[in-house]
Formats: C-alpha cells, structure tokens, sequence
C-alpha cells in the first residue's frame, strides 16, 4: 500500500463562474472523491493571483485511489463539472509519499 497526494490545478470559467466552480468542488465534487476508497482528506487553496485552484487529496492507498476514480470518472457516477475550465483541462499529478 503506498501513500502520497493527488495534485489538481483547475480555473474557473470566467469570473463569472468562480462562485458554481467553489460550490461545486465544495459541496458535489470532494465530497464524492473522499467517498472512494483510498482517499483520505482534501485541502483546496487559491492561487495570490486568483486565477487557479488547487486541490490536493492524500491518498492512504494510491492504487485502489486511482482506480476508484477512474471507476467513478467512467461510469459516470461523479457530478459534472461546474464552472471548471476545461480548455485547458485541469491538470492532475499523483505523488508518491517518501517520508520515512
């Protein structure tokens, strides 16, 4: 079983969409990552600039993470996103944990 985070940097559509965006990584979309097995909590922080977002989830089991995600992603069982550029899309990174 290994640890570590999954990084995603998202934006809003515009600056009209800021409040939907907020509301639906904070009311629909982390609440539905945290149910899944493997993930453990969520820390949202905004960019000084305002322009991006990034989520960080810790993961307690990045592989039954990772593929309870792409489970949910695929059968279409998460919430559509809400005010979420995504073109771009937002950008997602997993990170092995290295502490001793």
């Amino acid at each position: 079983m290994t640890k570590g985070k999954l990084i995603v940097t998202a934006r809003p559509e515009s600056p009209d969409t800021v409040d939907d965006f907020n509301r639906w990584y904070d009311e629909d979309h982390i609440p539905e990552v945290l149910a899944l097995p493997g993930f453990a909590s969520a820390q949202r922080h905004r960019a000084l600039s305002g322009e991006s977002y990034v989520t960080m989830y810790d993961a307690d089991d990045i592989e039954k993470a990772k593929a309870a995600l792409a489970e949910a992603q695929q059968s279409g069982t998460m919430t559509r996103p809400v005010g979420v550029q995504l073109d771009p899309p937002p950008t997602v990174e997993w990170l092995q944990d290295l502490s001793p």
